[in-house]
């Protein structure tokens, strides 16, 4: 059987202010019909820029060589006519990032109608009928509502399974999932999972699938890639890789799983309050006027010294409006104290001398990121506004000394965010944020696009940080795992309510939440909801 996609020597290139990278170096791979091929690596390893340089898609500094096949028809080279014919219907693509793939100025209807009407001709009311089909298809609460709302309305979670869906709507032949599931809770993960396995069954398209996430390759490919540094370091069946690895590499990534236990925290004093945060957001009823949402439902907090707290949910339950409450950036009811002072209810001018101790890294860290500066810029712009009496010399030694502590050299900070992977932006924001050293840091995700190897040494910065600069985390993440590795104490957040807290060790072992309960099982689970949605279909 003639492979439905091909690459053959690929290369692709990119041109730097300090030179030439070689970001992909050689790489073969193919995809049959029917079959998922699984592509693994750590951050960096050129996993996504071989798909954008079949796909037409590489950034204008880079270049692309070697062969890139579908049904034997040459990809690489092809006008954007001929290849706007494939893009959409018989080649999809779900991208890693999903806010900056969707247009902020436009519903996600619309968004999900255009293409429809394009590739397959459908009229307006068919389309929208099937954008609403769709939304139902990828579990999105409340679907009719959500096809009149626009993109910063849609929790991350929610976001992707727009993404899936966009790229269900033509049938393809071909799916290149990039890391597809990376913002999604662990039973929406099985869910979607289980529902591409049975649309593969019945469609029978193929899918290749780019992730870090060992745990699904197991469960979902039938053959996996294992790249590093541009090239491939292993292939073969899964089963056959996962009992029997032949590379070093393949064996560190199989072995590098989040272990050890947070220090636990002394009685320390109070340095973060909350009691009573609401948030609500006005929502449109179409022609029935507007109502209102209630995002975060009267949740209290208080955080100490060295503390981290871990808060763990289902997409759209209210962790990331809870985490920006906090720190003011959004609109709030309830009381916020920080250091003894209140800061709700402050405005943008009166919480700027509160910033530098309090920082966030964002869930999105591309759409955090100025596409129009360096990382050294985007690194050093806190340390212009909160300590101006730095010298040049000085900020540049503090962003190498950051860039150095979360895994990257110190010559990137001469780069854009365009020219870094997903997993590589998410480091540049976590160095944004500690450079300034603050006393606490709310962190949205962050290890969400790092591969295991990279995540167990992000949590090993965070603990390093926090014993050395007595930093407080409030850590928000559906990776339940690395939560039990880095927290103190657990929030588990269900529609904006709290449904259960306490110590990590309670929480994790003896869960007294159904709610809880079902998190945690999801997590060990997924070889068995796809066998179920295999059998299904």
């Amino acid at each position: 059987m003639a492979p439905i996609f091909k690459l053959t020597d690929m290369h692709v290139r990119f041109d730097t202010p300090d030179g030439e990278v070689h970001a992909v170096c050689g790489t073969s791979m193919h995809v049959d019909p029917g079959e998922t091929v699984a592509v693994v690596g750590e951050s960096g390893s050129g996993k996504s820029q071989i798909m954008m340089a079949a796909m037409g898609l590489l950034s204008s500094n880079g270049r692309a060589q070697g062969s890139a096949r579908f049904r034997n028809q040459e990809l690489l080279g092809l006008s954007p006519r001929k290849l706007n014919q494939l893009r959409g219907k018989k080649i999809t693509m779900i991208f890693q990032e999903p806010m900056t793939s969707l247009d902020p100025l436009y519903r996600i209807g619309d968004q999900l109608i255009e293409p429809m009407i394009e590739h397959e001709g459908l009229s307006a009311r068919r389309a929208r009928a099937r954008a609403l089909e769709l939304l139902k298809l990828v579990m999105i609460p409340e679907p009719e509502r959500k096809l009149r709302a626009y993109p910063h309305e849609l929790s991350g979670g929610q976001r992707q399974r727009v993404m899936i869906a966009m790229a269900l709507s033509g049938d393809p032949d071909l799916l290149i999932a990039d890391e597809p599931t990376t913002a999604l809770d662990v039973t929406i993960q099985a869910e979607i999972l289980a529902l591409l396995a049975q649309l593969q069954k019945k469609l029978g398209m193929a899918i290749l699938f780019i992730t870090h996430d060992l745990t699904i390759v197991e469960a979902f490919a039938d053959r996996v890639y294992v790249m590093r540094k541009g090239a491939v370091m292993e292939e073969g069946p899964v089963t056959r890789i996962f009992a029997d690895p032949q590379h070093a590499y393949t064996k560190m990534l199989l072995a590098a799983e989040p272990h050890g236990r947070k220090d636990p925290v002394p009685s320390a004093p109070v340095l973060l309050q909350a009691d009573g945060v609401r948030v609500t957001f006005t929502r449109s009823k179409g022609l029935f006027g507007h109502d209102e949402l209630c995002a975060v439902d009267g949740l209290d907090i208080q955080l100490r010294e060295g503390q981290t707290i871990g808060i763990v949910g289902e997409s759209g339950s209210g962790k990331s409006t809870f985490g920006r409450a906090l720190l003011q950036m959004l609109p709030s009811e309830g009381t916020v104290v920080f250091q003894g002072a209140r800061i709700s209810g402050l405005d943008r001018s009166a919480m700027r001398k509160h910033r530098k101790a309090l920082q966030m890294v964002f869930q999105d860290p591309y759409g955090s990121l100025s596409p129009r500066m360096t990382v050294g810029e985007i690194i050093t712009e806190g340390l212009l506004v909160h300590q101006p009496e730095l010298s040049g010399r000085d900020r540049e030694a503090r962003a190498a000394e950051a860039l150095k502590a979360v895994g990257l050299e110190a010559n990137m900070r001469n780069r854009f965010p365009h020219e870094f992977s997903g997993g590589q932006r998410q480091r540049i924001a976590i160095a944004r944020a500690v450079i300034l050293r603050p006393k606490v840091v709310v962190l949205d995700e962050p290890t969400s696009a790092l591969d295991r190897s990279v995540q167990a040494q992000v949590i090993e910065l965070l603990r390093d940080l926090q014993r050395e600069f007595g930093l407080s985390y409030i850590f928000i993440s559906h990776d339940l795992a690395v939560v039990r590795a880095l927290s103190d104490t657990v929030i588990v957040m269900k529609e904006g309510k709290v449904v259960e807290q306490g110590p990590v060790d309670r929480i994790f072992d003896a869960p007294q939440s159904a709610y809880t309960r079902e998190l945690i099982e999801a997590a060990f689970r997924l070889n068995t909801v796809l066998d179920r949605a295999a059998a299904r279909a």
